[in-house]
């Protein structure tokens, strides 16, 4: 069955280049973005492990891991790491999941179950689909799913922004509007009364019958 947003992520143990974890247990009460790569010294990969890594503070401030993923064993993986500095500029100091036997990959539905062997001998083009992005919340449920080609380098100054959407809305009944950053005005939930609503962000703007604008709530 293909994962959906608000499933349980799949909880696994497996060997990273930080030594063997519980996915569960790693994440703890913390946020994590799970994100996946067809191969080791593959080119845009390269780029996008770097570019992670320059970013790991700032997902720190927002209370996030960082886990990275590809088909190949961990031994791999560290060597991997010089290449990805050399480009970048910035240390992998965030685990790398090694998953030769594709187990999680099929796990979180990246290859089909029936997908035969393990990464030995594979090409990143038979791995293509193992190009995702998953933000997990504390509950461990599923909260953003994206999937890119092998040829597009992923956006993740994306995934902060669509992380600073996820963490105010679970924390008040708001949503964000289109091209939403932090700061802008957000949008009140339906749930939310006229009154509710004066009472728990002040002023609003009625702009639609069924769309009201306020400030972003802080805190």
């Amino acid at each position: 069955m293909s994962l959906r947003i608000n499933d349980t992520a799949p909880d696994f143990t497996v060997d990273t280049t930080e030594g063997e974890i519980r996915f569960h247990d790693w994440i703890g009460d913390s946020y994590a973005v799970l994100f996946s790569h067809p191969k080791d010294f593959t080119p845009v990969c390269t780029t996008e492990l770097g570019y992670m890594a320059g970013l790991k503070e700032k997902f720190e401030t927002r209370d996030t891991k960082m886990i990275g993923i590809s088909v190949d064993p961990v031994e791999e993986h560290l060597r991997w790491k010089a290449d990805i500095e050399k480009v970048s500029g910035h240390k992998v100091d965030y685990p790398m999941i090694g998953d030769p036997k594709m187990k999680i990959a099929k796990l979180y539905d990246m290859l089909p179950a029936e997908e035969s062997g393990a990464s030995e001998g594979r090409t990143p083009a038979q791995n293509a689909t193992v190009r995702n992005v998953f933000i997990i919340g504390p509950d461990k449920k599923i909260k953003l799913i994206l999937t890119y080609p092998m040829t597009t380098g992923r956006n993740f100054d994306e995934i902060l922004r669509a992380l600073d959407s996820i963490q105010l809305t679970a924390k008040h009944q708001v949503a964000t509007p289109a091209q939403w950053k932090p700061g802008e005005d957000v949008i009140i939930t339906p749930a939310v009364s006229n009154e509710d609503a004066r009472q728990r962000f002040g002023d609003f703007e009625q702009v639609l019958p069924y769309l009201r604008k306020t400030k972003a709530p802080s805190g």
